[in-house]
C-alpha cells in the first residue's frame, strides 16, 4: 500500500535511538524528508547521515525539549531547513518511572510541556500543509494500573488527553492529532532490555502478561505512526492507537 508520504516533511523528537529512530527511518524509507533532535549531538549526527543515505533530505541537531526558547527555535529552524512541515512526531520522554517529586517534574517538563512546545511551535508550518499531522507517543501505562503509583503513568495519560482535545481545536485548519500508545517494547539498550538484565523477574512477569508470547519492537510502533501520519489516515483524528499485542485487558473502543 502506498501511504502517500513521498515528499512530505517530518520532525521526530528523540529520533536518534529506540522507537524514535525506528519512526525516523520508517518515514525516511517512505520518502519523507526528516528532521530529528536529541540531546546527544554525536548520535544525532550519525543518525542524520544514516537517514540521508536513504535518499531524502535529513537535518538534525542537539536539542533539549525542556529548554523552552531554544527548543521552540529548533522546531522553527528544522521546518525552515526542510522547506515546510507536514508531520510532527513528539516522541521524547523522561521515562519518569518513580513516584517522587523529581520524577513528576521531569515528566511534566519533558513529556507534557515538551509536547506542547513542539506542537505550538509547529502549528504555523502545519497549517500550510495539505497533510498536517501531529502524533504523540504515549504508553499503555496510561490506560491501566501498571507497576503501581508512578509519575510516568499519569504523565502519559495527560499527553493522551491533550492530543484528544487538540484534535478538535486544529481540525478546521486541516490538521489531525493522534496518539500512539506502545505496550512493552523491547530493543537493545531500552527499558526492557535493562530490566531483563537487572530485574529478570520483573521482565518475565511482564512478558508472561502478553498473550502473543513476546514483546513488541520499535518497528511495530513505527509502522503505526507512519500510517497515522499519512494521507491514508486522512479521516482519523483524536484517536489513541494501542500497539501492545493484546497486553492491555480493557475493551478497546
Amino acid at each position: 500500500m502506498d501511504l502517500g508520504l513521498k515528499g512530505k516533511k517530518a520532525i521526530v523528537t528523540g529520533g536518534s535511538k529506540g522507537i524514535g529512530l525506528a519512526i525516523a527511518k520508517t518515514l525516511a524509507g517512505e520518502g519523507c524528508d526528516i528532521a530529528i533532535c536529541a540531546r546527544d549531538g554525536a548520535l544525532v549526527e550519525q543518525t542524520v547521515a544514516a537517514l540521508s543515505a536513504k535518499g531524502v533530505q535529513a537535518y538534525g541537531a542537539s536539542a533539549d525539549v525542556t529548554n523552552g526558547d531554544a527548543f521552540r527555535q529548533w522546531i522553527g529552524n528544522a521546518a525552515d531547513e526542510l522547506g515546510g512541515l507536514d508531520i510532527l512526531v513528539a516522541n521524547v520522554s523522561a521515562l519518569a518511572g518513580t513516584p517522587d517529586e523529581d520524577a513528576w517534574r521531569a515528566g511534566l517538563e519533558t513529556d507534557v510541556l515538551g509536547t506542547v512546545r513542539a506542537v505550538e511551535s509547529a502549528l504555523p508550518f502545519l497549517e500550510a500543509s495539505d497533510n498536517g499531522s501531529i502524533i504523540a507517543i504515549a504508553s499503555t501505562a496510561a490506560l491501566e494500573n501498571f507497576f503501581g503509583v508512578r509519575a510516568y503513568n499519569a504523565i502519559k495519560a495527560s499527553v493522551i488527553a491533550y492530543m484528544s482535545a487538540l484534535s478538535s481545536t486544529v481540525a478546521a485548519q486541516g490538521i489531525r492529532a493522534n496518539t500512539v500508545s506502545p505496550g512493552t517494547i523491547f530493543f537493545e539498550g531500552g527499558v526492557w532490555d535493562k530490566r531483563k538484565a537487572e530485574m529478570p523477574q520483573v521482565y518475565e512477569a511482564a512478558l508472561a502478561k502478553n498473550p502473543t508470547g513476546h514483546m513488541g519492537t520499535p518497528q511495530d510502533v513505527a509502522n503505526a505512526v507512519a500510517f497515522l501520519a499519512s494521507p491514508a489516515a486522512s479521516f482519523i483524528t483524536g484517536a489513541n492507537l494501542v500497539v501492545d499485542g493484546a497486553l492491555t485487558q480493557r475493551v478497546q473502543f
